[in-house]
């Protein structure tokens, strides 16, 4: 599962950041890096962008961005 099909209210651990190059580090950058906790608190009305909460902060990720970053198996509790 990747962070895109993580539903409101949810939450998961990140597995895996994918992704080439610049958006790679910008992600990891951002703090979504492997075994962190996240959550989906927002998503704006036409689906796109979300809003996350990880790591005590508030991020706001595209879904195109958010669709590299996978998640445990399971996770969406």
């Amino acid at each position: 599962m990747t962070l895109a099909e993580l539903p409101v209210g949810q939450s998961g651990t990140i597995r895996a950041v994918g992704g080439e190059g610049v958006l790679r580090l910008r992600l990891l950058d951002m703090g979504l890096t492997p075994r962190a906790e996240v959550s989906v608190t927002k998503i704006a009305p036409m689906g796109d962008p979300m809003e996350l909460r990880l790591r005590g902060y508030t991020l706001t990720l595209r879904k195109e961005d958010a669709q590299n970053i996978e998640l445990e198996e399971g996770a969406g509790t």
